[in-house]
């Protein structure tokens, strides 16, 4: 069952970094789409069923910091 998942993320501060964060949230098991906004420090990922554990921990590992919103 596809589901929406909304994250705040910290740390970013130029076009890299959201490259960064997509490309982390993208590997995610189960994952099918995932956008990142620099302005509002937010991401949207979809997919069918994600951990949203693993999109916080993927976030952490390219040096960010999430959380659900």
């Amino acid at each position: 069952m596809p589901q929406t998942i909304q994250l705040s993320v910290t740390g970013m501060t130029c076009g890299h970094c959201v490259k960064s964060v997509t490309t982390a949230l993208q590997g995610v098991s189960g994952v099918t789409s995932a956008s990142v906004d620099l302005d509002s420090k937010s991401a949207v990922v979809e997919g069918d069923a994600v951990d949203a554990a693993k999109l916080i921990e993927a976030v952490k590992e390219e040096g960010y910091e999430a959380a659900l919103k």
